[in-house]
């Protein structure tokens, strides 16, 4: 399991990853050290909390993570939506802005060896990259398209006995939003590329084949 230090940093990092999902997380990508080579890559970091868990589990799996996020907020972190934080919006531009905080969190925890911030707009960051990775967790923007966006251009680059994460499953309509669900999960598996290997809360681990 984690290690008990960056435990404590997850848990006080700001973020909407459930404990027993952290975990989850964290076992999932040291697991895909055992299966495939490359490193690790988030999509989605906000201010570091699942961050953490995966960096802790790079530095066990002795490999690096690439965290990408343009750090201006997901639609549903925009006023007057439900996840939006008043204090992360920059005054200068009214605008959304994590990166202060995520880099916190992770100088905070030890993890700036393992851990590289990416900071950019995930499909324009996808079209540049050309990486097989062993680990692809995905836990971007929630809406259809920037959900389409990272499974097309994202998932591509995961390597064959490659693990893929995915973030706010939600099978059912009355847990949560779709995008994830209908846009990410369900093309994968209907690709045939992908199998299920764990579920644990909203997450969702496939594997690469």
């Amino acid at each position: 399991m984690l290690d008990a230090d960056l435990r404590r940093h997850a848990l006080a990092a700001r973020g909407f990853m459930p404990e027993d999902e952290g975990d989850a997380l964290y076992v999932a990508a040291v697991d895909a050290a055992q299966h495939a080579r490359g490193p690790f890559l988030e999509v989605g970091s906000y201010c570091g909390r699942s961050t953490v868990w995966l960096g802790g589990a790079a530095r066990a799996a002795k490999r690096t993570l690439f965290a990408v996020d343009h750090h201006m907020g997901s639609e549903e972190n925009q006023p007057g939506w439900e996840w939006h934080e008043p204090d992360l919006v920059d005054p200068r531009t009214g605008r959304m802005d994590t990166l202060a905080q995520f880099r916190s969190t992770i100088i905070d925890a030890g993890l700036a060896d393992v851990v590289v911030t990416v900071v950019g707009d995930s499909p324009v960051v996808a079209r540049s990259w050309s990486t097989p990775l062993a680990f692809l967790f995905i836990d971007g923007g929630h809406g259809v398209e920037p959900a389409t966006l990272d499974y097309e251009l994202w998932t591509p680059h995961v390597a064959l006995g490659g693990t893929l994460a995915i973030h706010d499953v939600f099978p059912d309509p009355a847990d949560g939003g779709r995008p994830p669900y209908e846009n990410i999960y369900l093309p994968a598996i209907n690709s045939g590329h992908f199998e299920e290997i764990g579920v644990t809360g909203s997450l969702r681990i496939l594997r690469r084949r």
